[in-house]
């Protein structure tokens, strides 16, 4: 009698779909060879802040090796929303240091099926989360297509483009981007070009160089075989090349130029009018009631290289020389911005705003120089790492009674 056949290995394999979250730090072994202890206290700080976000986000850290972490999501919005809150709460951490002893981390996003082994998750899932990592810079986000189908409608975000690309051991490209702003402003460090592009742009430049002397040179020797064949007594005139018509202009296109192009830019979840700011005037203030009143309209951030131009409507309130306000940020739970700033007799205005989180944590400052006339408030500014912003206020009641 023989036995029943045993069941495959394969068949013993479990399986499931998560969101996988790969870092490390950029240039570890360098600040470790220039200052061991002083790079571990502040990698275990970093460590101990990234544990408290992913338990936040209801993540799972599953693996740690070195300067390494790997953690699982179960939601894909939750891990990008993780991401995007541990890269500033570590800035705001490097700040303190000298530029080259900061421990930022590379963080990679992938959405794959995965194998579980024990504790550990294993499989492509994982490994296209490790690659994605080394294609982001240092305090950086790149996420593969899957995670970005997953949030592009869903988070405010704004995101750069990379294409296709192919990477180590990973048999199939992998459609990469990376975040370049996340939700309350925050800029993100995005990858630049690859060095083959410009290598082969270079390369081109050169190339069309090199035929300019050529021709150049062909005429010379042209010029010279006239003159020691002219009849004697015979004057050459003296022709200088002329340019090739625009039909025969040599022009130089880099290779592959349309390989790579920037996606459109996510949709942003359209922002709502807000209530009324609330704001009690001060009983000690002066009220001239010249532009005392009740303001409101677009605050307007300028599209940038990277980045979609944004609007939402705010207001605030002027009572005698200040003038205040304060709203929730439209689609950023949790972030509130506060309006502070003085107005001349003559209707200079100079406004101060600044986002911060519920417990406190800056996000962002802008800084606005304008002018108050005719019942409209009209000032501009930048932020951020000079992102073009501007507010334009119109007059909607009187409250100086």
């Amino acid at each position: 009698m023989t036995d029943a056949p045993s069941r495959s290995s394969s068949q013993l394999i479990e399986r499931k779909l998560a969101t996988i979250l790969s870092a490390d730090v950029a240039e570890f072994s360098r600040l470790m060879g220039e200052d061991e202890e002083q790079t571990l206290r502040v990698f275990r700080g970093h460590k101990k802040i990234f544990e408290s976000l992913v338990a936040t986000h209801r993540g799972r850290i599953f693996n740690t090796a070195g300067d390494a972490i790997l953690a699982e999501f179960s939601s894909t919005v939750e891990a990008v929303r993780c991401a995007t809150d541990v890269q500033p709460a570590l800035r705001t951490r490097n700040d303190q240091l000298p530029p080259n002893r900061q421990v930022r981390f590379r963080i990679g996003m992938n959405l794959g099926d995965v194998m579980i082994q024990g504790e550990d998750l294993l499989g492509d899932g994982v490994n296209v989360a490790a690659r994605l990592q080394t294609a982001a810079e240092p305090g950086g986000i790149c996420i593969s297509g899957s995670v970005y189908d997953q949030i592009r409608n869903k988070l405010a975000l704004s995101f750069y483009s990379l294409g296709e690309r192919s990477y180590k051991n990973i048999q199939q490209p992998v459609r990469t981007f990376s975040i370049v702003e996340a939700e309350g402003g925050n800029v993100l460090p995005a990858p630049k070009e690859r060095g083959s592009r410009k290598a082969t742009a270079v390369w081109l430049a050169v190339g069309l160089l090199i035929v300019l002397v050529a021709g150049f040179g062909a005429y010379a020797l042209h010029q010279r075989g006239k003159i020691q064949n002219a009849p004697a007594g015979a004057v050459i005139a003296n022709v200088a090349p002329q340019p090739a018509p625009p039909s025969q202009a040599i022009v130089a296109q880099p290779a592959n130029a349309s390989t790579v192009k920037p996606a459109p830019p996510a949709p942003q979840p359209r922002a709502k009018v807000i209530a009324p700011a609330k704001v009690k005037p001060d009983a000690t203030e002066k009220h001239s009631g010249r532009y005392d009143g009740l303001y409101s309209g677009p605050v307007c951030y300028a599209k940038t290289r990277v980045l979609p131009a944004r609007c939402y409507d705010a207001e605030g309130v002027i009572r005698g020389d200040k003038i205040t306000g304060s709203w929730p940020m439209p689609n950023e739970s949790g972030i509130t911005m506060t309006l502070d700033g003085r107005i001349t007799p003559s209707g200079d205005v100079t406004i101060f705003m600044h986002s911060d989180r519920a417990d406190g944590t800056r996000v962002t400052t802008i800084n606005l120089t304008g002018t108050v006339r005719d019942g409209s408030i009209d000032a501009a500014g930048t932020f951020l790492r000079g992102r073009p912003a501007n507010l334009t206020w119109h007059l909607g009641r009187d409250t100086s009674h």
